[in-house]
């Protein structure tokens, strides 16, 4: 599973990212950046197409399906996105990227769970694959969304069994475009591991209320 995440860059990197990958000129929310630290049940920063274009704004990470009454789900399988009664329609109507620069991850050793941070070598910002739908929660209508896993491959699978899907570049437009399902599952295959860098990290970031850069520094003598 994917139960935390990283977007340590400031917004006027993020706004770059933003109008040169999807087009968008007019992000303008109310989010404190960087952060190192994002848990479920925060705001995160998502991008959905209206049809026409693409926009960049806020949703809750932990998707409530239609039928329920505030039951979250932070991750949705790859396996079962279209038949799962919970994920079916978002899949094939509400899907969106979830802007991120890296995750965390805890390995299992003896009693012990240690924090690890795992990351792309070749680029800062990439994209989860998501869905999401709206919700009524307190009283208000928000939009909730979950990070799509898979299988973790042989080298990854050494920390968690699974893996949060990162999209390749030039699937990011198809997976907020394409309507095919086929297709769209083909896009979600799992990137090649060589593409990731994995460091452990300190248990500093095991509390979610700490949000600074030490959560992402690398424990000296660790990959």
């Amino acid at each position: 599973m994917c139960g935390r995440f990283t977007i340590a860059v400031n917004k006027e990197d993020l706004k770059e990212h933003l109008y040169r990958q999807f087009g968008i000129e007019d992000f303008e929310v109310d989010i404190f950046l960087p952060r190192y630290n994002v848990a479920p049940g925060e705001k995160i920063i998502a991008v959905i197409s209206d049809g026409k274009n693409f926009r960049a704004g806020l949703m809750r990470w932990g998707f409530v399906p239609s039928f329920s009454s505030g039951f979250e789900i932070i991750n949705a399988r790859r396996e079962t996105l279209s038949e799962k009664p919970s994920f079916k329609n978002s899949f094939r109507n509400k899907r969106c990227l979830i802007l991120a620069d890296g995750y965390y991850e805890w390995k299992k050793e003896g009693k012990q769970k240690l924090p690890y941070r795992i990351a792309l070598k070749d680029r800062k910002l990439f994209s989860f694959a998501g869905i999401w739908n709206w919700a009524e929660l307190s009283g208000e209508r928000v939009p909730t969304c979950a990070i799509i896993t898979c299988e973790a491959g042989s080298e990854l699978r050494k920390i968690h069994g699974r893996v949060p899907i990162v999209l390749e570049q030039e699937a990011e437009r198809l997976w907020l475009t394409q309507q095919n399902p086929e297709a769209l599952l083909a896009l979600t295959e799992p990137l090649d591991e060589s593409k990731f860098h994995a460091h452990r990290v300190s248990t500093f970031v095991n509390n979610s209320r700490n949000d600074s850069e030490e959560c992402i520094l690398p424990i000296e003598n660790e990959r």
